[in-house]
């Protein structure tokens, strides 16, 4: 065995798609101490800037000495509190939605969903740039699996009107996590009706970012819960927490209790996570000035890019990706971006398309706009 895992190793070096981990010793925040040095840090999804905000910590100590620590067995035999039952009371109200249920994490509520969802006479419809949560979810679900190219709704639609499915599922993040931009859910929304279709949006970049209360990718367009009946959220990106969700009707949630087994057969998320979350929500909706802070900072790095003509993707959210081509170039201005104290992730494949390698540049409302100046010379020397 440790020869084979030796040339799997070996085949991803070569193919410069090794990855590694860096360590950093404090806080969630633009500026990260890694070795004992100060690096400032564009690849978070810490997008409001609350993983670190003092209102949390003090929620998660509070909650700690009532509740402990571990969660102690799955929500279906003791590890279902008060504080997840009161949290999933708040995320259906802050969706708009009937009901709610709390995941451990997005990839076990993407798993959990559509396998409850669809089988073997069913039919999925994926983006072929969807999360690799929901493509893994729709191959164990054992569906017939349609991936259609980016936002190309013609595609789409051509696929729907072929499929003879018993249950045709349409699964789509709503910002897409490697190149930033929206998918076209009013347009989603009309081909899911033609064809009888069900909706499902991850909404995990978008939630708590788009919106004027932070309602997502859904606010933004104005769409409602009959509109898409299945939504998907994180709790560790945008609210700076861990976790997650799915929202939709009551007769979903109590389904997806039944049947998803992400959820049946997992243990609970720490009750103090939970209670923590809570205050998570109230700030992300009250604390417009986040929001407003985020667009300003994305616009001034949009607009000095643009001066020093580094090419970005058209998308005004804080995903803001580079396309370098390829693996080896990716490393390497990134490698050059870490000499001179800056920290951007390389994207490689499989996580993007072939010849797509990229810088994926992430802004917070906790950066400023000197430490986007910093970024923009470096990138000018590098690129």
């Amino acid at each position: 065995m440790n020869s084979y895992l030796q040339s799997l190793i070996q085949q991803r070096q070569e193919a410069d798609l090794y990855r590694t981990r860096r360590q950093h010793t404090g806080p969630q925040t633009p500026t990260l101490q890694i070795d004992g040095q100060p690096y400032l840090a564009f690849c978070s999804n810490d997008y409001l800037g609350l993983a670190s905000d003092s209102r949390l910590k003090r929620a998660l100590q509070d909650s700690v000495e009532h509740y402990a620590v571990g969660s102690g067995a799955s929500h279906l035999i003791t590890g279902h509190t008060k504080a997840h039952h009161d949290l999933e009371n708040t995320l259906a109200v802050f969706t708009q939605r009937e009901s709610a249920l709390l995941f451990s994490t997005g990839y076990m509520a993407n798993l959990g969903v559509i396998t409850a969802l669809v089988g073997r006479r069913d039919a999925i419809f994926l983006d072929k740039l969807n999360h690799a949560s929901l493509v893994d979810a729709a191959i164990l679900s054992r569906a017939q699996l349609h991936r259609y190219p980016h936002n190309k709704l013609s595609t789409l639609a051509r696929l729907l009107a072929k499929s003879t499915a018993a249950h045709k599922l349409i699964v789509t993040d709503g910002v897409f996590s490697m190149d930033g931009d929206i998918a076209p859910l009013p347009d989603l929304v009309e081909l899911a009706k033609t064809h009888q279709a069900w909706l499902m949006v991850d909404d995990a970049h978008g939630l708590g970012v788009l919106g004027n209360t932070g309602g997502g990718t859904l606010e933004h367009y104005g769409l409602t819960a009959q509109d898409v009946p299945v939504l998907m959220g994180t709790l560790g990106k945008a609210f700076g927490v861990f976790g997650a969700f799915v929202a939709g009707s009551a007769l979903l949630i109590e389904a997806l209790i039944q049947s998803a087994r992400s959820y049946i057969y997992t243990t609970a998320l720490p009750p103090a996570i939970a209670e923590t979350v809570q205050t998570s929500l109230m700030l992300a909706k009250t604390d417009s000035w986040r929001r407003q802070r985020l667009q300003e900072l994305i616009r001034y790095f949009r607009n000095a890019a643009a001066q020093h003509h580094i090419p970005l993707m058209d998308t005004f959210t804080p995903i803001q990706p580079i396309i370098l081509g390829e693996s080896q170039k990716a490393l390497a201005v990134s490698a050059a971006l870490y000499k001179q104290g800056i920290l951007v992730t390389a994207i490689r494949p499989p996580t993007v398309p072939q010849g797509s390698a990229r810088l994926r540049i992430t802004i917070s409302a906790l950066h400023e706009e000197n430490q986007i100046d910093r970024l923009i010379k470096a990138l000018v020397n590098v690129l």
